[in-house]
């Protein structure tokens, strides 16, 4: 090297020793290291972080060689305010050559060999490049757990919070439910995810987990909220079931009203389910203090009369519908006479016996609807035929 190539390099490396320094103050404070280092951890986050704290272990014992050969050549440097041609050239093999040392360590039985052990030399550059590499091992190794502990720990909190939250409901509700199952699973699994980040597969039980109390959570608002409401609720519910009960009424007389014009099947015939939902009212009021099974109660309750209500105002629309199919067959069979009339096709005797045949069977008691509505058909595409 010449002077000023000397005086540089030892510039660049003492920058360069303050840079590598400063990265290792980070990682001795990063979070995730300080709780790794009292941790206790197992499976494959125990094998990484071992691997992890080996590289860890060289990059300590390679940067204290490192710092030892920068701390010479700056001794050397030193020595006088000009460089002379030794000190010149001690500088240079510092800088450049292979001046770290790094001592033979002792070796497992099953590792040594009969042959004496030797010291590695490595320059400058080697040693950075051999420091990086142990330091990337210990950051990928965190940056991977600490990923983890990122996604896990925020909603395993969450669970618990959760969790928590229910069991103060239940104290005010006076009645818990069977959530042991969940507590044990939720600990056992944060204790997984603590001790083996990176071999606990958490994703699908938690999510399984948060959904069981998320539910759980949503039946003790809903008992609380009856609690509060049942007096209310009940008389409501109460006047949902006459308006069914006059809705199935009113199914029941367009039935009847029906069915002497149209021909039904049996099935037509509405169904009530008054009778069933009135005895469900009486087992509620009987349930007692339960309020997360009454709660769930009432809330089908409610729905089911509503359906039932809806379900037989529809019926009976439906069935006056028939009567007004009916007619509107009747009256679209007289027009279409009208047009026969017109295209002399009236008295016809194919074009009569369908007419006669669609007439007879919309003014039957009870129509077959179905066959009208045919007949009528067959009749239109007789006379439009014929026009053709």
């Amino acid at each position: 090297m010449s002077r000023e190539g000397a005086e540089y390099a030892l510039r660049a490396r003492a920058e360069e020793r303050d840079r590598i320094s400063g990265d290792l103050l980070d990682l001795e404070s990063h979070t995730t290291y300080q709780l790794l280092k009292g941790a206790t951890l197992r499976g494959a986050t125990h094998g990484r972080w071992s691997t992890a704290h080996t590289a860890l272990a060289e990059l300590w014992t390679l940067n204290d060689a490192y710092r030892a050969v920068l701390r010479e050549a700056e001794r050397v440097r030193a020595m006088r305010g000009r460089l002379g041609g030794e000190q010149l050239a001690e500088l240079t093999e510092l800088l450049s050559g292979a001046s770290v040392v790094l001592p033979a360590t002792a070796k497992p039985v099953e590792q040594r060999s009969l042959l004496p052990r030797t010291d590695e030399h490595l320059t400058l550059d080697e040693t950075v490049a051999r420091m990086d590499a142990a330091f990337r091992a210990v950051t990928g190794a965190l940056s991977d757990i600490d990923a983890v502990w990122n996604a896990a720990l925020p909603r395993l909190d969450a669970a618990d919070a959760a969790l928590r939250e229910i069991r103060d409901l239940e104290r005010g509700l006076g009645e818990s439910l069977d959530l042991t199952g969940q507590e044990t699973a939720l600990r056992d699994l944060r204790a997984g995810v603590l001790e083996d980040p990176l071999g606990t597969a958490y994703e699908q039980e938690l999510e399984t987990l948060a959904r069981v109390l998320a539910e759980a959570r949503a039946d003790l608002d809903r008992a609380v909220a009856v609690k509060a409401e049942y007096a209310r609720r009940r008389e409501d519910l109460i006047a949902a079931l006459d308006l069914m009960r006059a809705a199935e009424s009113e199914a029941r007389l367009a039935h009847g009203a029906v069915v002497v014009k149209i021909a039904l099947p049996p099935q037509a015939r509405p169904r009530s389910r008054i009778d069933a939902l009135t005895d469900d009212l009486g087992a509620l009021d009987a349930a007692g203090g339960a309020w997360v099974q009454r709660a769930r109660r009432l809330s089908a309750l409610e729905r089911d009369a509503q359906t039932a209500a809806d379900q037989a105002q529809a019926t009976a629309r439906a069935l006056y519908g028939l009567v007004s199919r009916r007619d509107e067959l009747r009256g679209r069979l007289g027009a279409c006479q009208a047009m026969a009339v017109r295209r002399g096709m009236a008295e016809h005797e194919t074009v009569y016996e369908l007419y006669e045949r669609a007439r007879t069977l919309l003014w039957s008691a009870p129509c077959d609807l179905t066959e009208a509505a045919a007949a009528v058909e067959r009749y239109q595409r007789a006379i439009h035929g014929g026009g053709r």
